[in-house]
């Protein structure tokens, strides 16, 4: 089976006027993106931020449930909080990847709101997970999504999650799920 990795991207991202952006490191995209890495048996949840102070936050929160009473209070989220990683820039993710896996093909994997003509549907990702040994790195945008130029490199294109109306702007925790578990779930 094959290896999946998820990195939550905060720069450079779009606001909704579509400027080039870096968004907050939130607390609530820490701890709910990590229990679905952990419930979905994703091997690293890297949360991806250029600013110091930021990743200072998250490292302080995390801190909090891995020391003392947050520990003792909520194992499970202790648990969950081992698979986070904080990267400065995607480019330090794939590094790290390539470091670890010595060898393996790794394959970026973007996540848009926006429909992209390079897609792979989820079944056919699915089946990749399944068949192979190789590595898999879900982008995940935060604000309104990864910029274009970023989601273009990827090798694969996971087509946007729709509902039933024409409302579309899911919360990334929610989109995380959604994502791992037409990827994982049994």
């Amino acid at each position: 089976m094959g290896e999946l990795y998820i990195a939550l991207i905060h720069a450079p991202v779009y606001n909704k006027k579509m400027e080039q952006i870096a968004t907050s490191i939130t607390n609530l995209d820490i701890h709910d993106i990590a229990r679905c890495s952990a419930t979905y048996g994703v091997k690293a949840y890297y949360i991806v931020h250029p600013g110091q102070a930021q990743q200072d936050l998250a490292r302080r929160i995390m801190s909090f449930w891995q020391e003392g009473y947050g520990a003792e209070y909520n194992p499970n989220r202790y648990e969950a909080l081992t698979y986070v990683r904080i990267k400065s820039t995607l480019e330090d993710v794939l590094k790290e990847l390539e470091t670890e896996q010595q060898g393996k093909k790794i394959y970026t994997v973007a996540t848009d709101a926006r429909p992209y003509p390079n897609t792979i549907d989820y079944k056919n990702l699915r089946r990749r997970l399944e068949e192979t040994e190789d590595i898999f790195l879900l982008l995940f945008g935060t604000g309104w999504g990864i910029i274009k130029e970023e989601i273009e490199k990827a090798d694969y294109i996971l087509p946007p999650i729709y509902g039933c109306g024409e409302y579309n702007h899911l919360s990334v925790r929610s989109a995380a799920a959604i994502i791992l578990d037409r990827l994982r779930g049994k």
